[in-house]
């Protein structure tokens, strides 16, 4: 009775727990890694989880060291939450792939540092692979149904089409073909050689295109203001026209204006060529001539005896009858024998003014008399001291000093 009540207990509970019970997928399934209490938890997601179900391996560097917890569906990704032992270490930029134990074996989920850049931080509880950092291997379907097409007319049969066309293409003709490799390899070391300039043209056209970017909006306006000007540009063609046709007779009339005066011009330039000849040999005697002409009898000196707005001057006359007249050079006014009273002192004469013996030059039908060196074309020559035509200054009798002294005496 006692072993009777004790199946009964017994088949009255398994009933009770099947009856409880959904399905078969309700239960928990066992198997996975003993993690430990300090086991973090982190999700990973997948574009495609293939046949992973819970409680698979998670390894690293191929040593189990966690269980896939739950796999669920986020959107158009697979998320996965895997649970890891405590005393694994990975950085927080992890990486995570789906791999097969073999080629008919099951999936696990490996984890791994980054293959490229330097590890960050450390991988905690609750953080979150992003699918940019995870992949899977490819299933042994795929790789068979690959090969299947490839065999079954997927291009096998084209390949040797192509390597019997080729054949012929080239029969005959090695050596082009050779020539042509040359040539290949010699572009490709020219190439090699101007890498660096290729590279500044590219750093130019990219500086180039960065600064039209930045004058975009001025482009734009540009752009938009230009059909106005060709607007403006049609409607005056005509004037535009006018104007370029009344250049153009300009131009013909110039020419004939030129052509006729051709002589003429030559001319006056060689009659030009000695006067400015001579202005250029008279060189700073013509500019301190003319420091002393503007303020005469002063020179710039005298502003320094200036004081206030008077100056002293001192002024000796020598009134002697005989001695004006030989400085006049009038006749019958030699000195008595016997001595007479000294001769007067020679008065200065202009600066840079030619010497008075000299003939006085003038051009007489384009040509200078004899003895000629500084000729002043077409006008008569600088009048010299003593002799009349210049006024105000020298001693001769036509002189202002001259008619003053020689009023009374005729």
């Amino acid at each position: 009775m006692t072993a009777r009540l004790v199946r009964a207990v017994a088949a009255a509970t398994g009933l009770s727990l099947v009856a409880g019970c959904q399905g078969a997928y309700d239960l928990p399934l066992p198997g996975g890694a003993a993690t430990g209490d300090d086991a973090y938890r982190v999700t990973v997601q997948f574009a495609d989880v293939l046949d992973l179900v819970p409680q698979s391996a998670v390894k690293v560097d191929d040593v189990t060291v966690g269980s896939v917890e739950e796999v669920s569906l986020d959107g158009w990704a697979a998320e996965v939450v895997v649970r890891v032992s405590g005393d694994v270490e990975l950085p927080d930029n992890a990486v995570a792939q789906i791999r097969q134990t073999s080629l008919l074996g099951e999936k696990f989920v490996a984890l791994a540092r980054p293959q490229t850049g330097e590890p960050v931080g450390r991988l905690s509880d609750g953080d979150v692979i992003p699918l940019e950092r995870t992949t899977r291997s490819a299933e042994v379907e795929e790789v068979l149904g690959a090969l299947s097409l490839l065999l079954n007319g997927g291009g096998v049969a084209q390949l040797q089409i192509i390597n019997r066309e080729v054949a012929n293409a080239l029969e005959g003709r090695e050596s082009d073909v050779r020539g042509v490799l040359r040539e290949l390899d010699v572009f490709v070391s020219g190439l090699e050689e101007q890498k660096s300039e290729i590279v500044r043209a590219i750093e130019a056209i990219d500086a180039l295109a960065a600064s039209l970017a930045q004058q975009k909006q001025d482009l734009a306006v540009a752009l938009e203001e230009i059909p106005g000007g060709l607007a403006v540009l049609a409607d005056q063609r005509e004037q535009l026209t006018a104007m370029l046709t009344a250049l153009s007779d300009l131009g013909v009339t110039a020419t004939r204006v030129i052509e006729a005066s051709q002589e003429d011009t030559v001319a006056n330039l060689r009659a030009l060529d000695p006067v400015l000849t001579q202005l250029a040999a008279s060189g700073d005697a013509l500019t301190q001539s003319l420091e002393l002409f503007l303020t005469y009898p002063f020179s710039d000196s005298a502003v320094e005896g200036i004081r206030g707005d008077y100056t002293n001057l001192q002024v000796t006359a020598d009134l002697d009858f005989q001695a004006v007249c030989l400085q006049l050079g009038r006749p019958g006014c030699e000195p008595p024998a016997g001595g007479g009273p000294p001769a007067p002192p020679d008065l200065p004469g202009l600066p840079d003014l030619p010497d008075p013996t000299e003939p006085v030059c003038e051009l007489v039908g384009g040509v200078l008399p004899d003895g000629c060196d500084a000729p002043l074309p077409g006008q008569p020559g600088l009048p010299v001291p003593g002799q009349p035509g210049l006024p105000g200054l020298g001693t001769g009798q036509d002189s202002g000093l001259g008619r003053l002294l020689l009023g009374g005496v005729g």
